[in-house]
């Protein structure tokens, strides 16, 4: 599996992406597994961390569109899906696409775009498709949503909704680099720029690989591990809710995926704690009391590291 995995491009995906983000090896291979899961992706820290330097970085591994979409309070949603207009020389409406209309979407400050624009993603991430006046128009594949957010800047910002955050396979969090890493990044200047990087990925490549990962072998006890997982979120005395089926699956696929950027055709319980915190902790919402003693985006995070901790590993 790992010599495939090289020869079809994993491997050369994750390389490309560690090439902008130093000394963040965890966050690569969560954003390239979510890529492999044709999910979607939530990356939330502080400013300056590479946030929108990942996003680029994931996108233009694959040789396919690229958009990106600054969003702002001002934005409507025909910013984003596109617009009919009339044609005042064939005398007949004619639907300008907007920038979703690409392989990879880059939603950058995704929290400052009204909850109008915002839900304006909602049928595209579920979908794969838009409805513009009455007409459905379907997207490309493969199709991922990357977007951006800053935790610590609330003012002109709009938090999203459960039903959004749900659309999402995985949120993660970058953090500071260690001090050698960062040394590093001070002293490289004049370093090589994302956009003048070319692709390691064709779009047939990075459809082959998602259809390797989705027979990636799970056993049964390993999905009622899963299940009980989300059982447990669903009655925990911390969490007001928990996590909805739709993130059971999204669960399952981020399990293959991991297993797979391992070299593995099968998975293991390892796999499933890996991505259990990055696929689950923006699905629950953490009630008052815990929100107080656990301040931050890490509260639901640790709530579901406590849940694995209690949870039986099968054998």
């Amino acid at each position: 599996m790992r010599e495939r995995a090289r020869e079809t491009g994993a491997a050369a995906l994750e390389a490309a992406v560690a090439r902008f983000i130093r000394g963040k090896p965890e966050a690569v291979e969560l954003a390239s597994a979510c890529l492999l899961a044709g999910g979607h992706l939530l990356i939330e820290d502080v400013p300056g961390v590479g946030k929108t330097t990942l996003a680029q970085a994931l996108a233009r591994a694959v040789d396919g569109t690229f958009q990106r979409v600054q969003c702002t309070a001002d934005m409507l949603p025909s910013d984003v899906l596109g617009v009919t207009i009339f044609d005042g020389a064939s005398r007949e409406f004619e639907f300008k696409r907007g920038p979703i209309f690409a392989n990879v979407l880059l939603a950058d400050e995704i929290n400052r775009a009204t909850p109008k624009t915002q839900s304006a993603l909602l049928e595209a991430m579920n979908e794969s498709q838009v409805t513009v006046d009455g007409r459905t128009y379907p997207l490309e594949k493969p199709f991922m949503v990357i977007a951006t957010q800053n935790p610590a800047e609330h003012h002109g910002t709009y938090p999203l909704p459960e039903s959004q955050l749900d659309r999402f396979l995985m949120r993660i969090e970058i953090g500071y680099p260690g001090v050698e890493s960062e040394r590093e990044i001070v002293r490289q200047a004049e370093r090589e720029a994302v956009r003048d990087t070319g692709p390691v990925l064709s779009k047939e490549e990075a459809l082959a690989l998602s259809a390797e990962v989705s027979r990636v072998q799970v056993a049964d006890a390993l999905v009622d591990y899963m299940l009980a997982i989300v059982t447990a979120t669903r009655s925990h005395e911390g969490l007001t809710l928990g996590v909805s089926p739709r993130g059971s699956q999204a669960l399952y696929r981020a399990t293959q995926a991991v297993a797979y950027l391992a070299g593995r055709d099968y998975a293991t319980p390892d796999d499933v704690k890996r991505v259990a915190v990055p696929v689950c902790a923006h699905r629950v919402m953490v009630n008052s009391r815990t929100s107080l003693s656990q301040r931050g985006v890490s509260a639901a995070g640790r709530v579901i590291a406590s849940i694995l901790s209690t949870v039986e590993v099968p054998l």
